[in-house]
């Protein structure tokens, strides 16, 4: 019995020893913590600034009015009054209207023909075409909103003066026959920022903590290179103590830091965030410890610091494609959904955007994060198994102070 509490009081011990001198490592090391606290703390006002203002409005666009009638000047004038679109020039040809386009001084163009007064004055549809530059696709999703309002709008009152042509009732012809009414749940603005910005936050989280895990595993790795198999700064402690003293070391540096970037950044720029930052943090918990024990994972392929930037950043899009915010999970086919479930960040988006958009409760996403736990223990297993098997056994013992 003695032996047993003397076994558990020295595993303490040297969890403690791990985790004091992970402490030190990160604290004296100008790469990591760059990961760790400036990237965390500057990349989200970043990608915010980036994404403002949210709502693009008067993107300017060249009208060519073949037509030059009462109902085409209308149409113009209609175009002109939407909020998202502005009528910079109207010119005599197509020509022109290219020739600003390539000057960047309109983003569109609208081509009405020379039949569409007649057309409309026969009941007949009355075609415009309209051209978008597409360098930037929220212009393109403004010009859209902007023309289906108009060609709504437009439509109900060639209807209201058909009635009136016929001389019938008028009364209630000026409206839809079928109302309708669009409320975003979770991006009420429908802007991008709102809509992209939270599912980055837990990206930025996770890829920042792996960037500093890796970059610490190559750091240990050059030292071992250099002092003949072995790493001066290490702990003498088994692979299980080991990777939970440094694990624990990371989920504790990232508390404040979380509730920074998911707390305060929401706040900071009136992003959606009606969730309860207290849940919110329950539910973050779990995928701390499945990106700490994931990137001591990804640390078997890390040979030397530098190389912790090879191996990670170039995942950073594949993840934000994987997590299902630029593309849908759903019209993936089987084999990205399988790796995109082995990426706590996509369980962590799927959990964080809801909670914080929408003002989901913690019970409501007991899928996403039981997920988390299930890939923090199948994580830390593979941890266990590289610091077991494939890092050299020779440690000199360092005595925590």
């Amino acid at each position: 019995m003695k032996r047993f509490f003397s076994n558990i009081y020295r595993g303490f011990a040297n969890l403690a020893a791990v985790w004091q001198r992970e402490f030190y490592l990160i604290f004296h090391d100008a790469g990591v913590l760059l990961f760790f606290f400036f990237l965390t703390f500057a990349y989200p006002v970043i990608y915010t600034i980036i994404y403002n203002p949210e709502v693009l409005e008067n993107i300017p666009i060249a009208v060519v009015d073949k037509d030059r009638s009462v109902q085409s000047r209308e149409l113009t004038r209609m175009i002109d009054a939407t909020q998202g679109m502005e009528v910079f020039n109207t010119v005599p040809n197509m020509q022109d209207a290219r020739q600003l386009m390539n000057e960047k001084k309109v983003y569109g163009i609208l081509e009405i023909p020379a039949d569409y007064g007649k057309k409309l004055a026969r009941n007949e549809q009355g075609v415009v075409t309209f051209y978008s530059e597409m360098s930037l696709l929220l212009r393109f999703r403004t010009f859209v909103s902007a023309l289906t309002d108009v060609q709504l709008a437009a439509g109900t009152k060639v209807r209201q003066g058909t009635v009136d042509m016929l001389g019938l009732p008028a009364e209630g012809m000026n409206k839809m026959p079928v109302d309708s009414e669009a409320i975003m749940l979770g991006d009420p603005t429908q802007g991008f920022a709102s809509f992209i910005i939270p599912g980055i936050l837990i990206l930025i989280l996770q890829q920042s903590m792996v960037l500093g895990v890796t970059m610490l595993a190559g750091g240990s790795k050059e030292r071992r290179r250099r002092f003949g198999g072995i790493d001066p700064e290490s702990v003498n402690a088994g692979p299980l103590t080991t990777i939970w003293g440094k694990t624990l070391c990371y989920v504790i540096l990232y508390i404040p830091v979380c509730v920074y970037v998911l707390d305060i950044v929401p706040l900071m720029f009136n992003l959606p965030h009606i969730g309860d930052i207290r849940q919110m943090m329950l539910f973050v918990v779990p995928m701390l410890f499945a990106s700490a024990f994931f990137g001591q994972t990804l640390s078997v392929f890390v040979t030397e610091r530098e190389s912790s930037m090879l191996v990670i950043v170039f995942t950073s899009v594949v993840f934000l494609f994987l997590s299902g915010l630029t593309w849908p999970r759903y019209a993936m086919n089987d084999l990205w959904l399988w790796i995109g479930d082995a990426i706590p960040a996509t369980w962590g988006v799927e959990g964080f955007i809801r909670m914080n958009s929408n003002g989901s409760p913690l019970w409501e996403e007991s899928h996403p994060y039981t997920m988390l736990w299930v890939l923090a223990a199948i994580y830390m297993t593979t941890a266990y198994f590289i610091t077991r098997y494939t890092l050299p056994n020779r440690r000199r013992p360092v005595v925590a102070k």
